[in-house]
């Protein structure tokens, strides 16, 4: 099987790599048709963005590929579907979205009011992107559903694979021992819900708790308590050592409907490295996690509840050591490479048989 990766996907981002990675693995030839507009004004709505995405739809657009059985279009891919349907010529289009569009800067990170002229642009584009996919491909079951409703997407339109983890950086691996400490990795986006994790930091004054990124909510930092350490950036190819190190992970703690419906990258990375994850108790995480088993699910904006978990852990080596270790099998049954790249090899079968 051929599969054309399309559009102007961000290569940086987990979900891309992941999937090309799981497809090559699994046998399935991928062809890259790439071209780059996002980088550093990534999400930006502006004149001059709009004029650079524009050309890119029509370098794309321009470009033949007879060769490949479908067109995969890539995340955040939502403008590129028109191109994708033009370069197909009646190959099916299977579309990777991970968010809509406005869902995320709309409804989650409120960078655009609801009834700006920006928010009503990204209504369009998710409308046009995801009706005009043969099949769509969620992260979720809880994600799939949100599509189907919020695009009118018949069932068989929509299929799901988790996003699971990048195995040349993220296994299991040995570290010198360190002082017990909790570790958080993120974009500091409201999905996060890093006011909950340092209002739990607050509550553990003798845990020690590091904070790893930057972005929308670094204010909230400038009040930190004492016990929380922030670094803003760590290489991307260091931060398996640094989940390696930690005692114990955090995923999302939001409250919004958005983190009901999400398992984060984070939450695949910690179980990967085989450590002890605590991530917020929703639809999307016992998809994956049973409370107690493989993982701790705590109620979503509970801080007294997070730390008591987090204490828990730091409290009983036994209990993390089970924990991770019952963690990293259910990432090796449910969300391996093997296992995610025979799942997207046999769902592009389908999407190319239906066709």
């Amino acid at each position: 099987m051929k599969v054309l990766y399309f559009g102007t996907y961000d290569r940086a981002a987990p979900r891309n790599s992941q999937v090309v990675s799981c497809l090559r693995g699994a046998g399935v030839e991928v062809l890259e048709r790439h071209r780059d507009v996002w980088g550093v004004q990534n999400w930006s709505l502006g004149l001059r963005q709009m004029t650079r995405v524009l050309k890119a739809e029509r370098s794309l657009a321009r470009d033949e590929e007879r060769e490949a059985d479908l067109v995969l279009v890539g995340y955040p891919g939502h403008f590129d579907l028109r191109a994708a349907r033009r370069i197909a010529r009646g190959r099916p289009i299977v579309f990777n979205p991970l968010i809509s569009l406005h869902d995320t800067l709309v409804g989650d990170r409120q960078r655009f009011r609801p009834w700006s002229p920006a928010a009503r642009l990204l209504q369009v584009v998710d409308q046009g992107a995801f009706r005009s996919a043969d099949l769509v491909v969620a992260d979720t079951e809880a994600h799939a559903s949100f599509f189907r409703r919020a695009f009118g997407l018949r069932e068989d339109r929509v299929d799901v694979a988790l996003v699971g983890a990048e195995e040349a950086l993220f296994r299991p691996g040995w570290q010198p021992p360190e002082p017990f400490h909790v570790l958080f990795v993120g974009k500091l986006i409201p999905l996060h819900g890093l006011d909950t994790i340092l209002a739990a930091a607050a509550l553990l004054p003798d845990v020690p708790f590091r904070v790893v990124g930057d972005g929308q909510l670094s204010p909230l930092l400038d009040g930190r308590p004492d016990n929380v350490d922030h670094v803003q950036w760590i290489p991307y190819p260091e931060l398996p050592t640094a989940y390696q190190r930690a005692g114990c992970a955090l995923g999302i703690f939001d409250t919004g409907s958005k983190a009901s419906r999400v398992i984060p990258n984070k939450v695949f990375q910690g179980l990967a490295c085989g450590r002890p994850v605590i991530t917020a108790d929703t639809p999307a995480a016992r998809e994956l996690l049973s409370h107690g088993m493989d993982g701790l699910l705590v109620p979503a904006g509970d801080p007294e509840a997070l730390a008591a978990a987090v204490w828990q852990i730091a409290g009983d080596p036994r209990l993390a050591r089970r924990l991770a270790d019952a963690g990293r099998a259910t990432y090796e049954t449910r969300a391996s490479e093997e296992v995610l790249g025979a799942q997207w090899r046999s769902l592009l079968e389908r999407a190319a048989v239906r066709r």
